[in-house]
């Protein structure tokens, strides 16, 4: 389900920090998480020159190990590991991952525990760059989500925001466009967002992302429908994409106190039916009620 960019699969050593460098080795994946102490567009962020979405994903992992075993819900697989962005008189923050799916389900769930095991207050930007490309993203897709409002990212998306959730075959000269959703969780406190091609399967065949809202509460919808770099992002993130500077400047930066730890939840996975999409739409109509969504700008 995932989409895989054109760079394939590079060692850490490869990280180019600069400016857009981090583009160089993104070759997407179904899930590529970006942070840990900054992400979003470059900046100068109280003097400290910061590249595109931060150094989370060419950190060596450690500590990496799997099993399965049957438990309390069927017989469950998982992978753990962690990874450390770290350095002397800096921030010290270490994230451990757990992936996990249980036999016979179509869903998988990350667990992520950040803590800072520094002596000093670091800034924590976490995003999940879910990444789905052809044949889930195709000419006829489209987004369904508890989407109070939603905003364009910047200029350039302006002219698409009318067009937010509606995916069309690839442009020839398509420039990216994100947008911002204000989303509505559910009574656990989970927001489910899913990408639907109504064309595939049985009635319809979607991937979603559901995800715990507390810790993550902004989404951007990143949408590519270039030739050759065909994609549609959903993007579960404790800050906006404008990076760190942008954020320190709202009052939106969030600060991980020494010795805390956060915990994120993250769920993917398929809807192969009509039926499950249909049982996803009157939940996303009825948590939205009668207002619907508004679109702005």
């Amino acid at each position: 389900m995932g989409w895989l960019s054109p760079t394939g699969e590079l060692h850490p050593s490869r990280f180019e920090p600069e400016g857009l460098g981090w583009l160089r080795g993104f070759f997407g994946g179904l899930v590529a998480t970006c942070g840990m102490t900054y992400m979003g567009a470059p900046c100068t962020d109280e003097g400290a020159e910061l590249g595109l979405h931060g150094r989370y994903s060419y950190l060596p992992a450690f500590a990496v190990w799997a099993d399965a075993g049957w438990g309390e819900n069927g017989y469950e697989m998982w992978a753990e590991g962690k990874v450390r962005e770290a350095a002397l008189f800096m921030d010290k923050l270490e994230l451990k991952r757990r992936i996990s799916a249980r036999l016979g389900e179509s869903r998988l769930f990350i667990t992520d525990t950040v803590t800072n095991f520094g002596h000093r207050p670091s800034p924590l930007m976490l995003l999940y760059h879910i990444n789905i490309g052809y044949p889930v993203v195709a000419d006829g897709s489209e987004l369904v989500a508890p989407s109070r409002t939603v905003r364009p990212r910047d200029e350039v998306a302006r002219p698409g925001v009318r067009e937010y959730s509606r995916f069309d075959a690839p442009q020839h000269g398509y420039k990216e466009q994100g947008f911002y959703h204000e989303m509505t969780a559910d009574d656990d406190g989970y927001v489910t967002a899913a990408i639907v091609n109504p064309r595939l399967g049985d009635g319809g065949l979607a991937v979603y992302a559901r995800y715990r809202q507390k810790e993550l509460p902004e989404f951007t919808e990143w949408k590519m429908l270039g030739e050759g770099d065909y994609v549609v992002g959903m993007e579960p993130a404790n800050a906006r994409v404008e990076g760190r500077a942008r954020e320190r400047e709202r009052g939106s930066l969030k600060i991980i106190a020494p010795g805390e730890s956060v915990e994120f939840q993250v769920e993917i996975g398929v809807l192969p039916s009509g039926k499950e999409i249909e049982a996803l739409r009157a939940s996303v109509k009825k948590l939205l009620g009668q207002e619907g969504t508004r679109v702005l700008g």
